[in-house]
């Protein structure tokens, strides 16, 4: 069974929708505590006084500091927001990040569904040789790898042309939905302030150097890695001294 209007995807899109705030705006909530802050945002969004492109020593020292202490709320006073599409169980991975996040996904309640399927890069691993708490991922063999990809996307083929039949019957597409796999691909737009996305980051990506480190599933490392390369470009140097503490959010 071939279905021509069934497209297959491997890579997730991640897409810088807006944004408010910078490492300034970090610094000035950090600074009004001791009534130290030192001007007002001018219309165009930065601070009087500063342009927010050079930054002093103390500037630096001071989200050095809240990062290494762990005083969070100045990262807090801004706003990102991202467009994501991933497979659905990408974002029942990622709807478990609730604290300080918003969201508002794609439905299969009030639209038809995309016929567009996640299969696996041939960079992703397959096999896990670890355990379940602790997965470490290895390559499968070539019969293996060709031998997934196939039953795939004759799964999804089949799926598909199901909830087809189901909406020409005149099922609602709140019931015809169920025959989907979570391997569609979703849309969704979601919005965390930066200390948020710090701890999504923390948990959602390996690395060998963080203070604890996690074990993500490849599929949510690929959208958080592509975040993490945005937010590198807003806040420099929140993310450099994020990394440089151990990728500990605070």
């Amino acid at each position: 069974m071939s279905d021509s209007n069934v497209k297959f995807f491997s890579d997730p899109v991640v897409q810088l929708i807006q944004h408010m705030g910078s490492d300034l705006s970090v610094i000035q909530a950090a600074r009004v505590s001791t009534n130290n802050d030192f001007g007002v945002f001018t219309e165009g969004g930065s601070f009087a006084g500063h342009s927010g492109m050079e930054w002093s020593e103390k500037d630096k020292g001071l989200i050095r500091y809240l990062l290494r202490e762990k005083h969070g709320t100045p990262f807090e006073h801004n706003s990102i927001t991202f467009r994501v599409e991933a497979p659905i169980f990408v974002f029942r991975e990622f709807h478990r990040h609730r604290v300080g996040f918003s969201y508002n996904e794609m439905s299969g309640r009030y639209t038809k569904l995309e016929p567009e399927f996640y299969i696996p890069s041939p960079e992703r691993p397959l096999i896990n040789v670890g355990t379940s708490s602790k997965p470490e991922m290895a390559p499968a063999d070539e019969y293996i790898d060709h031998a997934t990809i196939t039953l795939l996307k004759e799964s999804y083929e089949q799926a598909w042309t199901h909830y087809e039949s189901l909406l020409n019957l005149g099922i609602a597409n709140e019931v015809a939905r169920a025959v989907l796999p979570v391997g569609i691909k979703s849309k969704m737009y979601v919005t965390a302030n930066l200390r948020a996305w710090m701890n999504f980051l923390s948990l959602r990506t390996h690395d060998e150097n963080a203070a604890h480190v996690s074990r993500p599933q490849y599929e949510i490392e690929l959208v958080a890695r592509k975040i993490e390369h945005e937010l590198g470009i807003l806040f420099p140097l929140s993310m450099q001294y994020f990394n440089e503490f151990k990728r500990v959010s605070p």
